[in-house]
């Protein structure tokens, strides 16, 4: 089955489609000729995934799904939430949004946190929602040079590891993405 995913974030294309396996084709928007950006001005994740799986359907009427995944830090009430990509910034650069949390955590002992992932799918003109979450605690620098985002600072409670330091089979394992994903999958495969 062949399913497009409302993003050309080539990172999270990858992931979604090792966490799926053969079960599934799935396609960027860029292989609809679809290029530009995606407004994500919601206050909630649920509504920004959305709003853009809404963008890819309005356009191309395929079944489509989209996610957004915010690391919610318990110190810094939620924060950055549903602007983590944009945290430090329009630019999106991960290295300044780790930069700027970890500015932000100085000092602070509670370094809990979690990532929450939501998918929104959209399939024969119906919305279903999915959830993945992921708690853990945020390093007091980067370590490991795998994944993206926020990885090199996010230890997955029972781990010793960041996300940035596993190998991306351990890490879709147990990550918010993962979690979604499958849910999302198993919806799929029972359809």
């Amino acid at each position: 089955m062949k399913l497009y995913f409302a993003t050309n974030n080539i990172h999270k294309l990858k992931e979604v489609q090792e966490v799926v396996g053969d079960s599934f084709q799935i396609e960027s928007m860029r292989s609809l000729g679809i290029n530009e950006d995606i407004p994500e001005d919601k206050q909630t994740l649920e509504g920004n995934a959305l709003q853009k799986a809404r963008f890819l359907y309005d356009r191309t009427g395929e079944s489509c799904f989209a996610d957004d995944t915010g690391l919610e830090v318990d110190a810094l009430n939620g924060a950055p939430g549903v602007y983590s990509a944009r945290y430090a910034g329009e630019a999106k650069n991960s290295l300044d949004n780790m930069a700027l949390l970890l500015k932000n955590m100085s000092g602070i002992q509670n370094r809990k946190a979690r990532f929450r992932t939501v998918i929104a799918l959209i399939l024969d003109g119906k919305e279903y929602l999915f959830e993945g979450i992921v708690n853990g605690t945020i390093t007091e620098e980067p370590r490991g040079t795998a994944g993206f985002g926020y990885d090199p600072l996010f230890v997955p409670d029972g781990y010793s590891t960041t996300f940035a330091e596993m190998d991306s089979e351990a890490k879709n394992a147990i990550s918010h993405r993962g979690r979604a994903v499958e849910k999302l999958a198993a919806f799929l495969l029972k359809r």
